[in-house]
Parts: structure tokens; C-alpha cells; sequence
């Protein structure tokens, strides 16, 4: 039996203020329990595109309405996140997902961010036809380095032509949220705050407050995480540390993000195969 396997691949300089990662993910030959092959993802500003070329995944319901887990087709276009979701393979599966700036989405195709918040849909309801023939490519190809590349050969002359000025390579959230406010000042004749908050909205589907909100929560995904190697960590220093007003506002803000307290997440993120794209990520 081989073990389950997990990758994030940065994109090409040239691409880092539109693509923030490539995630790749493979359970085949792994001898998992049915458990383990839940996937336990974080609320996300972040948009794009997931593929599946071996397996089968279930979006499981959120408790808003949701009776039944959703089928997910092999290509599927995501939106914005604002809570955590999970889903499941029913059995080896091996995925690959194109995470996008939403902003830099927008920028691209001209889409409405803001419709297209917690939904998951098939590519071709929300992307054109070019998008469709690229997405096939990469669901056919036969390795990440090979998906890699024929994403960024398609989405860098895109980008080179619609890229907004004043975009900046992602290191952070909280970077991205305050380039994102300058930008919206800074663009087009009025420059109100109530007009840049709209065009954030349109940039992005979210308000200036929630992109704030979910900076504040990528330190919490960070810190969490860092925890795991510490093996034991003062969540009411770390809180202080962080600018959270106390820890009950600090554990708030880490359950709205992955529905769970920081020591229940970092128990899991020790522990659970899982709650594998919370080790990855950074």
C-alpha cells in the first residue's frame, strides 16, 4: 500500500498576483478508512477550478438547507467560500485544483464574483468555451508538472492583457485586502468609500469588512498549524499576540473559518488524514 499524497505547487512569478496555488491530491493505493477520506476545507476567499480524474467526490451537506450530499462533476468551477465545507471520496480518488485570486477572476472573464459565493458548479455554467477545451486538456493530462503547464500557457497571455494595474504577487490575506482597498480608491473617477466598497464587491463577491475577516483568519489557519509542531501552545498568548481582542474572540474566528476551536483543529490537523490541506498550505 502506498501513503495518501499531498502537494501545493506555487505558480510561475509571472502569475503569482492571479493564481495563489495549485493543490494536488491522490488517495490511490492508500488503505484508508472511510473516515479518511473526508476532506476538510476552510472557509477561503479563493475561487477556481477542481479536477477529478480518478474516483468519485460528494460535496456533503452544510446543514443550511442541504437534505443530500451534491455529486461533483470531474471539471467544476468553486466560488468563494464564506464557511468551511467537506466532502467526500467514496473511495481512491486523485484531484487537482487551480486556486484563483478572485479579484484576478474577475479581471479574466468578467464575471460576477458575488453570484457565485458557496456554489459549486459544473465549468461550463459559469466559464466559455476556451476555459471548457483547457479544462479537458488538463483532466486528460497525465501528471501535475504536465496540468501546470498547460494552465499557465493558457491563463498567461490572459492575464498579461487583463491584469489590473496595481496587482501584486499574494503573500498574504492581509496584503491582498489592503492592495485590493488602494486599488479601489485608486481606480476610476469617483473615489468615495462607499464606491470603492463597490467595486471591491464586484472584484471579489465579498465586502472590504469579510476579506478583512478572512486575513485575520488565514493567521489563525497559519498559527494553528505552526501549533502541530510546537505540540502544546498558550491560545490566550497567541490570541494577544495576533491583535484578537481575547481568546474567546480569536476561538470565534477560528470556528466561522473551519468550524472548530484552535486546539480541537490542531488535535485534527496532528491527527486526522483528513485535515491533510491544512498541513499543506502555506
Amino acid at each position: 500500500m502506498t501513503q495518501p499524497r499531498a502537494a501545493l505547487i506555487a505558480p510561475s512569478a509571472g502569475l503569482a498576483a492571479c493564481v495563489r496555488a495549485y493543490v494536488s491530491r491522490s488517495t490511490l493505493g492508500a488503505d484508508l478508512q472511510p473516515l479518511q477520506r473526508l476532506n476538510y476545507f476552510p472557509a477561503t476567499p479563493l475561487c477556481g477550478i477542481s479536477w477529478l480524474s480518478h474516483g468519485e467526490s460528494y460535496q456533503l451537506p452544510t446543514g443550511d438547507g442541504d437534505t443530500a450530499p451534491q455529486r461533483l462533476p470531474r471539471v467544476a468551477f468553486f466560488g468563494p467560500q464564506s464557511r468551511p465545507t467537506v466532502s467526500r471520496n467514496p473511495g481512491p480518488a486523485e484531484g487537482f485544483m487551480l486556486m484563483l485570486m478572485p479579484d484576478a477572476l474577475h479581471a479574466l472573464t468578467g464575471v460576477d464574483v458575488g453570484a457565485l459565493v458557496d456554489r459549486t458548479l459544473a465549468l461550463h455554467q459559469v466559464l466559455d468555451a476556451d476555459w471548457c477545451v483547457m479544462a479537458e486538456a488538463v483532466l486528460q493530462a497525465g501528471d501535475d508538472a504536465s496540468r501546470v503547464r498547460l494552465i499557465e500557457a493558457f491563463i498567461a497571455p490572459r492575464w498579461q492583457a487583463a491584469r489590473q494595474l496595481g496587482a501584486v504577487p499574494v503573500r498574504s490575506y492581509q496584503d491582498w485586502a489592503q492592495g485590493l482597498a488602494l486599488r479601489a480608491m485608486a481606480s476610476g473617477m469617483g473615489q468615495s468609500l462607499r464606491q470603492a466598497e463597490r467595486r471591491i464587491k464586484a472584484w471579489t463577491g465579498q465586502t472590504l469588512r469579510q476579506l478583512q475577516g478572512r486575513s485575520r483568519a488565514e493567521a489563525v489557519f497559519f498559527q494553528a498549524r505552526d501549533a502541530v509542531a510546537a505540540g502544546s501552545v498558550d491560545w490566550a498568548d497567541l490570541a494577544a499576540g495576533s491583535g484578537y481582542a481575547d481568546q474567546s474572540h480569536f476561538c470565534r474566528e477560528a470556528r466561522r473559518v473551519t468550524g472548530l476551536s484552535p486546539e480541537v483543529l490542531r488535535r485534527r490537523m496532528l491527527e486526522d488524514e483528513s485535515f491533510w490541506i491544512y498541513r499543506i498550505w502555506g
